[in-house]
């Protein structure tokens, strides 16, 4: 594999499962460090182990706490001398009609998809203009299209893709590339987390088995993008089609939303 990302130091949140999991190994095979985010510090040291201690580093860290990414980004610098890639991935969704749900629901959603990106923003940017480096944010298909039954996380996702086109411009004259990637249906454990952010991986995942794609195919896609810069990729090709059907055929998106992540 060509060692395209050798010399780079990445900082990924939501690190220790689904596609941040995926993009840290991706990244270290092709030449990179990376410094591993999440709270569940078992599951970061297994990765560890597994990419090797001179490529990877575990950092217990909530993206919804003032304080942990700071003290994650320093450690960061401290072992590998700098940090030039930034992808902010924490996430999780809340579902139930508005009817089901309540502001704190709202804001539960909102602490953890958009201002924990704001806070790994934050944390990170001081070294991202440093060394001119790329902030990959990781948004949603459903950041284009309103899904029902999941209004929180939709507008959530909304939100983080004001926030990416809005700092593109602020950042572009500091030599930062803002990337926001869309991902469809992905391989994960995001479909298995309830309102409070619980895992439960016995429960059953509306999303067939031949339509989410696996997300180490993701990861490879994410990565490229990063490499190139790009504004914004959509990964998924489900997920592309229902952008363009909505789109251009904005008539049957109340058919359509049912489908989408």
């Amino acid at each position: 594999m060509k060692k395209d990302f050798a010399g780079t130091v990445s900082f990924i949140t939501g690190a220790s499962s689904g596609i941040g999991e995926a993009v840290a190994r991706e990244l270290v095979a092709r030449g990179g460090k990376v410094a591993l985010v999440a709270r569940r510090l078992e599951r970061l040291e297994t990765l560890v182990r597994e990419l090797g201690k001179d490529n990877a580093i575990a950092l217990v860290g909530d993206v919804t706490k003032d304080g942990d990414l700071e003290s994650a980004a320093e450690a960061t610098v401290k072992k590998f001398g700098k940090l030039d890639i930034t992808i902010a991935n924490a996430g999780f969704g809340i579902s139930g009609k508005l009817a089901k749900t309540s502001i704190n629901d709202y804001r539960k959603q909102f602490e953890t998809n958009f201002f924990g990106v704001l806070r790994t923003i934050y944390s990170t940017l001081p070294q991202l203009i440093e060394h001119k480096g790329r902030l990959v944010i990781i948004g949603s298909v459903a950041g284009h299209i309103g899904v029902p039954g999941t209004s929180a996380y939709s507008a959530s996702k909304f939100a983080v893709r004001g926030l990416a086109e809005s700092i593109t411009a602020e950042l572009q004259p500091k030599g930062v590339s803002v990337v926001l990637i869309s991902p469809g249906f992905v391989t994960s454990e995001i479909r298995h987390l309830d309102n409070e952010g619980i895992l439960h991986s016995d429960s059953k995942d509306y999303v067939p088995p031949w339509l989410a794609v696996p997300a180490h195919v993701a990861a490879r896609e994410l990565v490229n993008a990063i490499k190139k810069r790009k504004r914004e990729r959509i990964l998924t090709g489900h997920g592309k089609a229902l952008w363009a059907l909505d789109r251009y055929l904005p008539q049957l998106t109340p058919l359509l939303a049912k489908f989408l992540p």
